[in-house]
C-alpha cells in the first residue's frame, strides 16, 4: 500500500530549517547558495528523517539527488563504519551518476566525518578495496561493480541501515533489475529503503510492492507548476 505525500507547492516550506535538517547540514546548504527546497525535498526529506521508506518520482533536475544525500547525512552522523560492511549503499545506472552523487556528498557532508567509497567500473579493484578495508559510512556504486565486489568477498551487505536506488526506471531499462533484486536479498530486511525514478511502469511497481514496508510516495512538481506558485 502506498502513502501519497505529494505537496500543494504553495505549502512547501520557505527555507531548508523547515524540514528537519541538522545545524551542520543546513550550513552546507546555506553556502552553497541554496534557500528553497524544491518540491521532491520539502516532500521527501522529512520522511527519510522519519525513518520511512519512501518512493519517490521526480525527473533528473529536480533536485531529488539532494532529497536523499542531505538526510542521508543527518541519519550516517550517528554511528561508525566497520571494515567490509557499509552503513549505506546508493546503487546508480551509470558511472556519471554514481560521480554526480559522491560530488553531493562532498559539499553537503563536509562538517561531518562521513566516510565514503564509488564503487565504478575504469577505477582498480584494489584501490577500491583499500577503502572498504577502511569501513564507510556511505557506499555509492553501480550494480555491476557492486556485485563483482561481493563475489570476490571484499564486502558484506548485512550492515546496510539505509539503501538508495536512484534512477529505477532507467536501472530498467539498462537490464539492472535482477542485479537489484539480487543485491536487495541481500541486504537487512529492517533497512530504510528510498527509491527515485521519473516513472512507474510494473516492474518498477513490484519490486515497490515486494520490498518496501508503508512506503511514502512523494513526488516532485514539475518545472512549469514550479513557476506558477512563484
Amino acid at each position: 500500500m502506498l502513502f501519497d505525500c505529494a505537496y500543494d507547492f504553495t505549502l512547501v516550506p520557505m527555507n531548508f530549517e523547515d524540514l528537519g535538517l541538522g545545524p551542520k547540514t543546513l550550513k552546507a546548504v546555506k553556502e552553497t547558495g541554496y534557500t528553497e527546497p524544491t518540491p521532491i525535498q520539502a516532500s521527501a526529506i522529512p520522511h527519510v528523517l522519519a525513518a520511512r521508506d519512501v518512493l519517490g518520482i521526480a525527473q533528473t533536475g529536480t533536485g531529488k539527488t539532494a532529497s536523499f544525500t542531505l538526510p542521508m547525512i543527518d541519519i550516517l552522523s550517528r554511528g561508525r563504519a566497520k571494515a567490509r560492511m557499509p552503513r549505506s549503499l546508493i546503487l546508480e545506472p551509470t558511472r556519471e551518476l554514481a560521480a554526480q552523487v559522491a560530488e553531493n556528498f562532498e559539499t553537503y557532508g563536509k562538517y561531518h566525518k562521513l566516510s565514503m567509497a564509488l564503487l565504478i567500473g575504469g577505477v582498480a579493484f584494489g584501490e577500491q578495496n583499500r577503502k572498504l578495508m577502511q569501513g564507510v559510512d556511505v557506499l555509492i556504486a553501480t550494480p555491476g561493480r557492486l556485485l563483482d565486489h561481493i563475489e570476490r568477498g571484499n564486502l558484506l551487505m548485512n550492515g546496510v541501515q539505509l539503501l538508495v536506488v536512484d534512477e529505477a526506471d532507467r536501472m530498467l531499462d539498462m537490464g539492472f533489475i535482477p542485479d537489484i533484486e539480487r543485491i536487495f536479498k541481500m541486504t537487512p530486511f529492517t533497512r530504510q529503503t528510498l527509491f527515485f525514478s521519473a516513472t512507474m511502469p510494473t516492474e518498477i511497481q513490484r519490486i515497490v510492492d515486494t520490498f518496501f514496508t508503508q512506503p511514502k510516495t512523494c513526488r516532485g512538481d514539475p518545472p512549469d507548476r514550479h513557476r506558477r506558485h512563484h
